[in-house]
């Protein structure tokens, strides 16, 4: 049998991560000072017009060089919690989002530099983890025909496609295949409705759609508890549970459970586990790990860009606004320019560091300090969970 864990346990960790990004978050300004723009000689001629939440109408130069967004989201349901997202604002993200010039990539986009957006367009990169029902949930018909539930997340994003032209199926499902309380590959044993009998399908269906898959081990261990070969085998039995499901598929990225590396971190990225009944041995190698707390990661042209420690936006509260908020007035953000063979952004910043005295010169490639700017709040506790 496998061990299983209670998801909910995940709550436990993020009081302490919780005040660690409130600490980020307490004040407005930076202390940088006034970030650079790009010039006028610069692949920026034609900026695309836009609309911001508050409705000002200003103008996005491409900016190639700039940070993507990574969302994290886990439940969505009834209610807003700290690990979930009632489905209600759920989809007023989407229409955030796409109001904002925003357009959806796979990860596997953004490791291959293949951001194909028109100019003026931003990608975001959405990951989904846990695989719970509430995130894909099917409802069986009379004539035992299965319809997607338009209230879980993928019935909610199909349903937001079919009326906002350019938002495609990408998004990273990192999946659990057998951990507690129906979080695996999207429910079982008819939690919440859900038949053991349809998983596979659901996980092939995700893959069809052109959504993108992701391991996030078996049962969702915290791997620096294990020694290495545990680690192995729940990683790679994460990653064997998706091929018994799509044969063939080839997943590149990884979820650390809770955000937690093992205590030999290279194992995070690969190795390999002996199935004991079939001698069959299993090999991973990931192109992309995910972290749980952080900031838009670098632009996949920038030095500073680490696929193998991608941070993600948790979403929740004002979460996703205040980041949007940032990458705007501090000029952060990924701006495509339309042009496959052109990296707007990237020909200043060289030229820019070619003028600067040689020890300044690294700083034009390595990532600035990212700071949201949000609302004081005052905290003098915070409450364990």
């Amino acid at each position: 049998m496998h061990r299983r864990i209670e998801l909910p346990a995940i709550a436990r960790t993020a009081p302490l991560a919780a005040v660690f990004m409130l600490a980020t978050v307490v004040a407005c300004g930076d202390s940088r000072g006034t970030t650079a723009q790009p010039a006028a000689e610069e692949h920026v001629a034609h900026a695309a017009t836009v609309q911001t939440a508050s409705g000002a109408v200003g103008a996005r130069a491409p900016n190639e060089m700039g940070r993507i967004p990574v969302l994290m989201y886990h439940l969505i349901g009834d209610k807003e919690s700290s690990w979930g997202r009632e489905r209600g604002n759920f989809r007023k993200d989407l229409e955030l989002l796409y109001e904002r010039g925003y357009r959806p990539v796979n990860m596997v986009d953004v490791l291959d530099r293949k951001i194909d957006l028109a100019e003026g367009l931003s990608p975001v990169v959405f990951t989904f983890d846990d695989a719970s029902p509430s995130q894909f949930r099917y409802i069986e018909q009379p004539d035992g025909k299965l319809a997607i539930d338009s209230t879980s997340a993928v019935g909610i994003w199909l349903d937001f496609a079919k009326s906002h032209p350019g938002w495609g199926n990408k998004a990273v499902f990192c999946m659990l295949p057998a951990a507690a309380a129906g979080h695996a590959f999207f429910g079982e044993k008819n939690i919440e409705g859900q038949k053991s009998a349809w998983r596979f399908k659901k996980v092939q269906q995700l893959a069809a759609m052109g959504f993108e898959l992701c391991d996030h081990t078996l049962w969702h261990a915290q791997l620096n508890k294990y020694s290495d070969a545990v680690v192995q085998e729940q990683i790679a039995r994460g990653l064997m549970a998706i091929d018994s499901a799509v044969p063939g598929y080839k997943v590149r990225s990884f979820a650390l459970p809770l955000g937690i590396w093992p205590k030999n971190k290279a194992l995070a990225k690969s190795g390999e586990w002996t199935d004991p009944k079939s001698g069959k041995t299993v090999r991973y190698d990931f192109d992309a790990i995910f972290e749980v707390w952080g900031t838009p990661v670098p632009s996949p042209y920038s030095p500073a860009f680490n696929p193998l420690s991608v941070q993600r936006v948790k979403v929740t509260g004002n979460s996703l606004v205040a980041t949007l908020d940032h990458l705007d007035k501090s000029g952060e953000r990924y701006v495509s320019d339309g042009k496959a063979n052109v990296v707007a952004g990237r020909r200043l910043r060289a030229a820019r560091a070619a003028h600067a005295p040689p020890e300044r010169r690294r700083l034009f490639y390595r990532a600035p300090p990212f700071r949201v700017c949000a609302p004081i709040v005052r905290r003098t506790t915070a409450k364990m969970a």
